[in-house]
């Protein structure tokens, strides 16, 4: 089991920034694979970035030169730097994890964080 808990998200104008963090603790085997994904009430779940114990990352198209996933891994805290946010951005960001993935990064058997909301207005 691991427990995750994400901060950061916030209302911002487009072309802004905002950093999310997780804190992840618990079992750490299941911290392998750490990732952000996004939820609106119109789209189901959509992977944004997952970064490997190995350091590394993966993103999906939608966010690639604008979003950057780190880990803190002494601490254990993972991030998402989000930069240039457009308002199709808008969405609850969640925080996930796995001990591991599939041929599909952003398909395994993830633990999931409350979530975030992020804001994006034009």
């Amino acid at each position: 089991q691991v427990q995750l808990v994400e901060s950061g998200g916030g209302s911002v104008q487009a072309g802004g920034s905002l950093r999310l963090s997780c804190v992840a603790s618990g079992d750490t085997y299941a911290t392998a694979y750490m990732g952000w994904f996004r939820q609106t009430a119109e789209k189901k779940r959509e992977g944004v970035a997952i970064i490997a114990s190995d350091g590394t990352t993966t993103y999906a198209d939608s966010v690639k030169g604008r979003f950057t996933i780190s880990k803190d891994y002494v601490k254990g805290i993972l991030y998402l730097e989000m930069n240039n946010l457009k308002p199709e951005d808008t969405a609850m960001y969640y925080c996930a994890s796995a001990p591991w993935i599939g041929i599909d990064v952003f398909d395994a058997p993830y633990y999931w964080g409350q979530g975030t909301q992020v804001t994006v207005s034009s």
